[in-house]
C-alpha cells in the first residue's frame, strides 16, 4: 500500500530514520522508543481498550482493501477428523461425526465457486481457521480454486492455522470478543457443525443477537438434526417459557451440503425484492 504523501512524515519513515540514531544510554532506553513500535508499552493492562480497537481495525482495512462485502460463516468442532484419518478419532463418535468433514468441504466449495462470479467479494467462507470443520471449511474453498478467511485465536492448544487459509486472509486475535465481532459483522448466513464449547458459544452468540434485534435476521443452519437435538432439548426451552415458541424458527437443521444450499436459495427467494 502507498504511502501517504503528506506535510509529516510518516511512521515508516520514522522507523527507518531511527536505525541510524546513535546508540547512547538515551536511545537505549524503553522511555526512547516510539509509542507505536513498544511492544511492552503496548501491551500493559491500560492499553487494553487500544489494543482491542486495533484488532477491530485491522482486519477491517484488511477486507475492506480486498473489497469483500459479505461472508458465510461456518462454525464447527476443531476435533472432527477428515474420513481419511477417522480411525485416530478420539473417541467412537468422532469418528462417526467425520461425515461431516466432508459436507462442510463441499458446502464451501460450492459456496466459495458462488463467490467467484462476484470476483469473491460476495459470501466469502469465514471459518477459525483451525482444524476439524474449520480445516474443510477452507480445503472447500481451495478445492474451488478461491479465497476464505480465517479468523484464528492464540491459544495454549488447537490454534495454529490449517494450511488451506489463504494467507493473506488469515487473521490471529487476542480477543474472543472482537474475534466474534468479525465473524459476524458481514455475514449472510451461519452454519454450525457438531462441535463443543467453542461452538456452542459461537452459535448461542449468534441466536441472542439475532433473537434481541441487535443483528438482522439471517439464515443459521445447524449441520447434523440427531446431534444437536441430543445435546441440547430445544423444546423444553420453549415448553419453560425461557424462550418463545417463534425463537424455535431462528435455525434450521441440514444433513448434507445440498440440503444447506437448498434452505440458502429458499431464504433468498423469500427475502429478494
Amino acid at each position: 500500500m502507498a504511502r501517504h504523501q503528506g506535510s509529516f512524515p510518516n511512521a515508516h519513515d520514522d522507523l527507518s530514520t531511527l536505525k541510524k540514531t546513535p546508540d547512547t544510554p538515551q536511545t537505549r532506553a524503553p522511555a526512547y522508543r516510539l509509542a507505536f513500535a513498544d511492544d511492552d508499552f503496548l501491551c500493559r493492562d491500560e492499553l487494553r481498550a487500544t489494543r482491542i480497537q486495533l484488532e477491530m481495525l485491522k482486519p477491517e482495512l484488511i477486507l475492506g482493501e480486498r473489497g469483500i462485502e459479505s461472508t458465510i460463516v461456518m462454525f464447527g468442532g476443531a476435533r472432527i477428523p477428515d474420513p481419511e484419518h477417522k480411525s485416530k478419532a478420539r473417541t467412537k463418535t468422532l469418528a462417526n461425526l467425520s461425515k461431516y468433514y466432508d459436507e462442510a468441504r463441499t458446502f464451501a466449495r460450492i459456496m466459495t465457486e458462488r463467490s467467484m462470479e462476484s470476483y469473491g467479494r460476495e459470501n466469502v467462507i469465514v471459518t477459525g481457521g483451525g482444524p476439524g470443520v474449520m480445516e474443510a471449511g477452507n480445503r472447500g474453498a481451495v478445492d474451488a480454486g478461491g479465497a476464505s478467511i480465517a479468523l484464528n485465536i492464540v491459544l495454549p492448544f488447537e490454534q495454529a492455522p490449517n494450511k488451506y487459509c489463504t494467507p493473506e486472509l488469515c487473521f490471529n486475535f487476542h480477543y474472543f470478543a472482537t474475534r466474534k465481532i468479525h465473524f459476524l459483522m458481514r455475514a449472510k448466513a451461519i452454519t454450525a457443525f457438531p462441535g463443543g464449547f467453542g461452538t456452542l458459544d459461537e452459535l448461542f452468540e449468534t441466536l441472542t443477537l439475532i433473537q434481541t434485534q441487535r443483528m438482522v435476521r439471517i439464515p443459521v443452519i445447524l449441520f447434523g438434526e440427531k446431534f444437536w437435538r441430543s445435546i441440547i432439548n430445544w423444546e423444553a426451552l420453549a415448553d419453560a417459557g425461557t424462550i418463545s415458541e417463534d425463537d424455535l424458527d431462528l435455525f434450521k437443521f441440514a444433513e448434507t451440503a445440498k440440503d444447506a444450499i437448498k434452505i440458502l436459495d429458499e431464504w433468498d427467494a423469500e427475502n429478494t425484492d
